[in-house]
């Protein structure tokens, strides 16, 4: 038992001796590759919406249950609209927000991987409707008919206030008192008591003030007869229509096919934010919003329509490919486990595949090597023996037999070497026979 332990023992030491410089190839590819794993993405992060009345905080509430169920708790923060998300989102005081079309100005190609922007854009996820309604006997079909009225864009920071502003200005119509910030239901009720003339409302075709006004005796909804000049002028805008008789099919509500033009709202995140999250993020926004709607078709978002910000790498090769392979069929905790363990290791395995190849020989050359040492010492003195035979100096000769012979049973091999030792010996005692011969001769 004590024999096989020390020749076990043995294999290990001579094992290590020739593996050693593959260990250590191996551990620096480790410690390299290493660099390149991401952390395992937070367990919680925040996103930044809008009023808590508004679809923006809605649609948040939505992706925080699919976040949920893959364990990661998204916080949602109300906010006073785009551009405050936009500074929270650069101050780092969130991750992820809602960003309306239009309100920045894209900084150069967005498609510039080296741009210095700190926010990613995942894409567009739905439109957003213009709804300009008014009151008045006469039919309104351009901005202008809005000059000297008075008018409900938005809160101060909102993106109604700043598309509301951007449309008016290229009609001509200058800031001021007639300008109120009045918005939602708020604006609703004003302009349906008369205090005001018009109101600009962004949300969507069942929003709550959307419907009520609607429904509004005496509100109407303006047409927009130029459309197609909005488009050319304001790239984010898109061109919808409002089918006749939609709203009430009874009362025929709307009497004709209305023309709005929509802003898309953008999911956008900060650059930091893990790769992994970004993933699912976007898996969030199909599930949510990837159905037909009244003003798109199914699958038609998430997608990258408004360039305000360079889209996420993430999100180019989830729109050319859909989600990673590994989020597809395990959970995303696993899935993110064993992306980053395959980052690591493949380095790691594409140099110790090649070295275990090698390492063999190099193992069978080292533990041979101790015993053709000895059969060179032997192949001299039978040379010596032969050519140079001198009486006088047996007993050197008989003690450099012996010598040899207590060297190879003093041999440490591992056991399925051990044959080469006997061999050893076997041709030291031809050595002896060969000079028990000379001598005899003598």
């Amino acid at each position: 038992m004590m024999a096989r332990v020390k020749a076990g023992l043995v294999s290990l030491r001579d094992l290590f001796a020739t593996a050693w410089w593959i260990f250590l190839i191996v551990g620096i590819g480790f410690v390299i590759a290493f660099q390149f794993v991401q952390p395992a993405p937070p367990n919680r992060i925040v996103i930044t919406t809008g009023s808590d009345a508004g679809a923006y905080y809605a649609y948040a509430g939505r992706y925080a249950a699919i976040l949920a169920r893959n364990g990661i708790a998204l916080e949602v923060r109300t906010s006073a609209g785009s551009l405050q998300n936009i500074e929270r989102l650069e101050n780092d005081e969130a991750q992820v927000g809602f960003v309306q079309g239009g309100v920045i100005e894209p900084k150069g190609d967005p498609d510039d991987e080296e741009s210095d922007s700190q926010l990613l854009s995942l894409g567009s996820v739905f439109f957003e409707p213009v709804w300009v309604f008014y009151r008045g006997d006469r039919r309104f079909d351009r901005l202008t008919d809005l000059k000297g009225k008075r008018i409900a864009i938005g809160q101060e920071g909102s993106g109604v206030r700043q598309l509301a502003q951007q449309l008016l200005s290229a009609n001509d119509i200058k800031p001021g008192d007639h300008l109120l910030p009045l918005s939602g239901l708020k604006a609703a009720e004003e302009l349906q008591q008369g205090r005001i003339d018009a109101a600009f409302i962004i949300a969507a075709e069942n929003a709550p003030v959307v419907q009520v006004l609607l429904r509004s005796p005496g509100v109407k909804l303006m047409s927009f007869a130029q459309a197609e000049a909005y488009q050319r002028r304001f790239p984010f805008l898109t061109k919808l229509t409002l089918p006749q008789g939609v709203a009430d099919l009874v009362r025929d509500y709307p009497p004709h096919d209305v023309t709005l033009l929509a802003p898309t709202a953008n999911l956008v995140v900060r650059d930091d934010l893990h790769p992994a999250l970004q993933s699912l993020l976007l898996q969030a926004a199909t599930e949510v919003h990837g159905r037909a709607g009244f003003f798109q078709r199914a699958g038609e978002f998430p997608a990258y329509k408004d360039r305000l910000l360079p889209l996420s790498p993430e999100a180019a090769r989830y729109f050319k490919s859909g989600p990673p392979f590994l989020q597809r069929y395990l959970p995303f905790w696993l899935a993110v486990l064993i992306d980053r363990l395959i980052v690591l290791l493949i380095p790691v395995f594409a140099l110790l595949i090649p070295l275990l190849k090698v390492a063999p020989a190099i193992y069978s050359w080292r533990v041979r090597s101790k015993v053709f040492r000895c059969y060179g010492e032997l192949k001299f003195l039978e040379e010596d023996l032969k050519q140079r035979f001198d009486a006088a100096k047996l007993p050197e000769y008989r003690s450099r037999l012996d010598v040899l012979d207590d060297e190879a049973r003093g041999l440490k091999v591992p056991l399925a070497f051990t044959d080469l030792v006997y061999t050893l010996r076997e041709h030291v005692n031809l050595v002896r026979q060969t000079l028990k011969n000379l001598e005899d001769r003598t």
